[in-house]
Formats: structure tokens, C-alpha cells, sequence
């Protein structure tokens, strides 16, 4: 993945999913509509422009980052599909502290670099309702860069986003990848993975 893009939209895409990526709220009641869907996304996209351009320093970039994805993501559906198969036999305070140490993990990995966006934004162009999911379709405009599609995918059951895709490549699909790496080097212990993210 890392040869498939230019360093900012492979910065871009794992800063939102980033996104894609931590404490949720309550669960929703009901199902969401297509409208409901881009409503959240386009206040999702809202808060991340907001924080490009704030002109604070990185280490309130890395928290304003992380709240967004406390407000808008499935975190605990997310940490579970990313630490895939071990999740099931994981205790529910291990999962607890992985999510927490996975969301700090995603804001610090890209959070150092958001001042390469300053002068971007993000904009909601539609929804297509697919199954359970809503896609909701965005373009990404950087300076110097032309624009790029980005979709943000959000779940029917909860009424959060539990995955971003850049061009088609899910960042869902790749931090499993890459957290399952991490696992193996910890010898397939979960508590000491945990440590490492923190």
C-alpha cells in the first residue's frame, strides 16, 4: 500500500482512518438513513478540516484527532476486526486497553504530520446505501495535488464509520495487516502488543 500513493494521501488516508479507527457512543437505536449517514460524515469531514487548519500545535492536533474518532467511529467493532482471530479469545479488559492504546497509536502516527495539510479540505459528495452499509463518497483537495475520491463507510447497526477507503483500498483491511505483524513480533501476546502501541 505504502507504494500506491503519495506520501500525503497515504498520510491522509491513514490520519482518517485514523478515523477509521476509536470509544464509541451508545449504539443507535434505530437504523440510520442515507441522509442520517451523511450528515454524520459530513461533520466527521468538518471536525478533521477544522483541525488542519487550526494552527495549533501537533500535540493538541493528536488529541483534537483522537476525539474525533471517540465522537464518530465504531472503535470497539474497529479494534476487534483489526486484531482479528485473537480477538475472540481476548478478555474484555484486554480489549478494553487495546482500543485505547490502538486510537492513541493511530493519532500519533499520523497526527505529526498534519501540518503538511494545512490549506486542504475534505468535501461530502453523496451516499449510496450498499446492504447494511452507507458509502459515503468524498474528495479529498490538497495543495499542489489533484483531487482524490475517499468513501467513508458507515455501518446501519450503530450509525458510525467502521472503515474509510482511498481508490478503493480499505484502511480497515490494511492496519489488520499491519497490527497482525506487530502481534507476531510480540509472540502473539496481546497485552504486550498493547504495550508496544501505547
Amino acid at each position: 500500500m505504502n507504494n500506491m500513493f503519495p506520501t500525503r494521501r497515504r498520510f491522509l488516508t491513514g490520519a482518517i482512518s485514523g478515523l477509521a479507527l476509536s470509544v464509541a457512543l451508545p449504539q443507535a437505536a434505530l437504523a440510520f438513513s442515507s441522509a442520517q449517514a451523511e450528515a454524520l460524515i459530513t461533520k466527521t469531514v468538518n471536525d478533521i478540516n477544522t483541525i488542519i487548519n487550526s494552527g495549533k500545535s501537533e500535540a493538541s492536533m493528536y488529541r483534537d484527532f483522537e476525539n474525533v474518532l471517540v465522537r464518530y467511529a465504531d472503535t470497539p467493532n474497529i479494534a476487534r476486526s483489526v486484531l482479528g482471530p485473537p480477538a475472540r479469545s481476548a478478555s474484555a479488559a484486554q480489549l478494553r486497553a487495546f482500543t485505547q492504546a490502538f486510537q492513541g497509536y493511530i493519532a500519533r502516527k499520523y497526527g505529526s504530520r498534519f501540518r503538511e495539510f494545512i490549506g486542504g479540505k475534505i468535501e461530502v459528495k453523496g451516499t449510496q446505501k450498499i446492504s447494511s452499509i452507507y458509502d459515503v463518497s468524498c474528495t479529498a483537495t490538497l495543495r499542489g495535488e489533484a483531487p482524490f475520491a475517499i468513501s467513508f463507510i458507515v455501518a446501519d447497526k450503530t450509525g458510525k464509520f467502521i472503515d474509510l477507503t482511498i481508490e478503493g483500498i480499505s484502511l480497515l483491511k490494511s492496519e489488520r495487516a499491519e497490527i497482525g505483524a506487530m502481534l507476531d513480533k510480540a509472540g502473539g501476546n496481546i497485552d504486550t502488543l498493547t504495550a508496544r502501541l501505547k
